[in-house]
């Protein structure tokens, strides 16, 4: 049987779960509810690094990425904030769609899936 390791947990979730060579980064969202989508992006793509390089890995091995954007109108604005962070080269696959997010001011949260 595979080992599952859960980092950052509480009663509801864990913030990353590495299972099957695989990390699992949970739906972050920025701190700043209400900022602009730029700023939105880059608080939850530097949670994304955080957790990531806690357990050693790098961006580049990000596979596979969930979007939630409050509205499409936030979609270019996103992607360039993320084009920006992704290291050339390294495009996971990705699936962006407009979603109604938990608490009001949020324009995004992100969740990937990393190799270990």
């Amino acid at each position: 049987m595979n080992k599952i390791e859960r980092f950052n947990t509480n009663a509801r979730m864990s913030q990353l779960v590495i299972a099957n060579g695989f990390a699992f980064v949970s739906g972050q969202v920025p701190d700043h509810a209400g900022a602009p989508i730029a700023q939105q992006a880059a608080e939850v793509l530097a949670k994304i690094d955080a957790q990531l390089q806690a357990q050693g890995i790098g961006r580049e091995r990000i596979v596979s990425a969930n979007v939630w954007l409050s509205s499409p109108e936030h979609f270019a604005a996103f992607n360039a904030v993320w084009e920006a962070w992704l290291p050339a080269g390294h495009a996971p696959t990705r699936a962006c769609v407009q979603a109604l997010l938990m608490l009001p001011g949020l324009d995004v949260e992100v969740a990937v899936v990393a190799a270990v």
